[in-house]
């Protein structure tokens, strides 16, 4: 919701605008009426390249309007911009939840006028939760609580009644609240581990990665799949999960600083197939996982083996030509 190409609907149709038409000013409106955090980046070639653009204004915010429409506007005499430079936009956060190592737990902070405050909810603290969980990307609420911090700070109240029909939660802060606590509201989200990644052992010969979806192995050599993830917590453990047209199969491992290398001897037709890892740790008294993208695997035959099979193929084919021509030439003659 925070990050993207800006486009910008006139006439019933959208059209992106050019980078040299815009500036810091414009973003801040942008990002402001997104309800999202200060403008972070500003940069069309991160988002790829566009069609031909046919926005022909030029905006010129002071940066305290409410909506990009509202600023001021003039014609620009571009009608298209070059690859990369259409307005790539990302707002940073207007909420965040700090103290633990994962971005998905912690005590939950609101950004209002750049300052960041802890959350104090009046009631419902799992509606606050939920939210937050949600606008940050990290799945569903698992735990939500009020705990006692190490000193009075100011806070942000937050309108529990309002969190269940807002869209974004900076919607629901109390902006007459002026009360000093040393309780902030602590969120667990179930997206809490990262997402393990997975890759192929170099260790051997005869392993090699494809693309970026699948890796190939030679015929009887020696491969392996590791598992691994950033650091977060310790402890934990991999599972290997292998899927194929007509097997299922799970291998697990402990994680070891925050990997785990499954090997296999001699590939062959039966290793070929789907793998994904799934990374388990038990944290904050719960158990939670999170799993990598599937990644496919093909067993090849060896370059000298293929040759061999095809050089076997063609001298049968000549030898059924040679013998089907020394059938029919008594006939001919």
């Amino acid at each position: 919701m925070c990050s993207g190409r800006l486009e910008v609907k006139s006439d019933q149709s959208w059209s992106s605008v050019c980078e040299d038409d815009f500036n810091l000013q414009n973003a801040e409106v942008v990002c402001r009426e997104l309800s999202c955090g200060a403008p972070s980046v500003l940069q069309g070639a991160l988002y790829g390249a566009v069609e031909p653009l046919v926005w022909s204004t030029e905006f010129q915010c002071e940066g305290n309007e409410s909506a990009l429409l509202d600023c001021d506007r003039t014609s620009s005499a571009r009608s298209s911009c070059s690859a990369g430079k259409a307005v790539g936009l990302t707002c940073s956060d207007n909420i965040r939840l700090v103290g633990e190592n994962s971005r998905c737990a912690g005590d939950l902070e609101v950004n209002m006028y750049t300052e960041w405050r802890p959350v104090g909810v009046d009631g419902d603290e799992w509606s606050s939760a939920a939210a937050a969980c949600v606008q940050l990307g990290c799945g569903s609420a698992v735990s939500a609580s009020q705990t006692e911090g190490s000193s009075s700070r100011p806070l942000w109240g937050i309108s529990s009644s309002c969190v269940r029909t807002a869209s974004v939660l900076k919607e629901c802060v109390l902006m007459n609240d002026t009360t000093r606590t040393s309780l902030s509201l602590t969120v667990i989200c179930s997206e809490l581990l990262a997402r393990p990644n997975i890759s192929l052992s170099y260790s051997t010969d005869g392993v090699s990665q494809a693309e970026q979806q699948g890796f190939w192995v030679l015929i009887g050599s020696t491969f392996g799949i590791m598992c691994s993830v950033e650091p977060q917590y310790q402890g934990g453990s991999f599972q290997l999960m292998f899927t194929s047209s007509n097997t299922a199969q799970n291998y697990t491992l402990p994680a070891v600083n925050h990997s785990a290398l499954f090997l296999f001897s001699a590939a062959d037709h039966t290793h070929r197939g789907t793998y994904t890892c799934v990374y388990h740790n038990h944290v904050w008294s719960r158990d939670f996982s999170s799993v990598s993208q599937p990644r496919s695997l093909a067993v090849l035959a060896p370059l000298t083996e293929l040759i061999i099979r095809v050089t076997v193929v063609l001298l049968a084919m000549m030898s059924s030509i040679t013998a089907i021509c020394c059938y029919y030439k008594p006939k001919l003659d």
